[in-house]
């Protein structure tokens, strides 16, 4: 089902509050992608996770009712307790657990616009308890030297005002966050948190000059993916802007335009973000 932003906004800004009613049958499941790195799929993104001797290293963590489940996830992967956590960005679905992760004696770390976003809160994600909140922020990015690998948690915004990658650079593989939402349709763009589709188009096209055809590519959500897989999702987002410039330029409104719907033969699969909604992130990112 596709729904249009508004739609989705009063979704996402009750997520939070149902959580705990609607958790107790998700089953936490874990992917190996490399030794020592891990997915696990679960409700919400798709969380990354690096092990070894130097600690374990958490990017996001779902839901808070979810913590014990991610856990016991973390332990049968053979890894200790979580000692960095990464959010990519602040959205509930990601870092609804940071607060369990906090008490738990995790050193969390985000962009500083995450942090400033989980002070105050938001209309979809309400402010973080200290505990749940990053105690190391960053503008550009940051490198953790661990488990054997040098990991890079670099800043490309385009959903939120407030996304980061992380690279496994020996290894090979990079979590996009929500950059990438992967057999999903179009993406999420949200335009409220300082979401830019350019911003977006732009972020895209540095990660996957980062990448490789061997590269292992974690998106926020769906299945794990390759760099082709970006480059197509980056392909469809081009042309979908490039056919909406084209009809604004011909001096065609955002009804018109809706009317006429140019980005839904482009849209690679069926998703949760309606072609309208897609539509008015274009123009909004404009």
């Amino acid at each position: 089902m596709k729904l249009p932003i508004a739609c989705f906004a009063l979704l996402a800004s009750t997520a939070m509050s149902l959580a705990a009613q609607d958790m107790a049958d998700v089953e936490i499941t874990a992917e190996e992608v490399a030794p020592g790195i891990a997915v696990l799929f679960g409700r919400g993104g798709n969380i990354g996770v690096s092990h070894g001797e130097d600690g374990t290293i958490l990017i996001d963590d779902q839901y808070a009712p979810l913590t014990g489940r991610i856990q016991q996830a973390v332990s049968d992967l053979g890894a200790t307790p979580v000692r960095f956590l990464i959010n990519t960005h602040y959205h509930g679905d990601h870092i609804g657990g940071n607060e369990n992760f906090g008490h738990a004696g995790a050193l969390i770390m985000a962009h500083d616009n995450v942090r400033e976003r989980l002070i105050t809160g938001t209309g979809r994600t309400p402010a973080a308890a200290p505990a749940g909140l990053p105690v190391i922020t960053y503008d550009t990015g940051m490198t953790i030297h661990a488990n054997g690998d040098t990991v890079d948690i670099i800043y490309l915004d385009g959903h939120t005002d407030g996304d980061s990658i992380v690279v496994w650079r020996e290894d090979n593989v990079i979590h996009m966050g929500d950059l990438f939402f992967h057999e999903f349709g179009f993406p999420f763009v949200d335009v409220e948190a300082g979401g830019n589709v350019r911003h977006l188009l732009a972020s895209l096209g540095t990660a996957i000059g980062m990448m490789d055809d061997e590269t292992v590519v974690i998106p926020g959500h769906g299945p794990v993916a390759t760099r082709s897989d970006l480059v197509n999702y980056r392909v469809m987002i081009s042309e979908s802007v490039a056919a909406v410039e084209a009809m604004l330029a011909e001096g065609m409104d955002r009804d018109a335009i809706v009317e006429a719907n140019p980005v839904g033969p482009l849209r690679n699969t069926d998703g949760f973000i309606s072609d309208e909604a897609f539509i008015d992130a274009i123009i909004a990112s404009l």
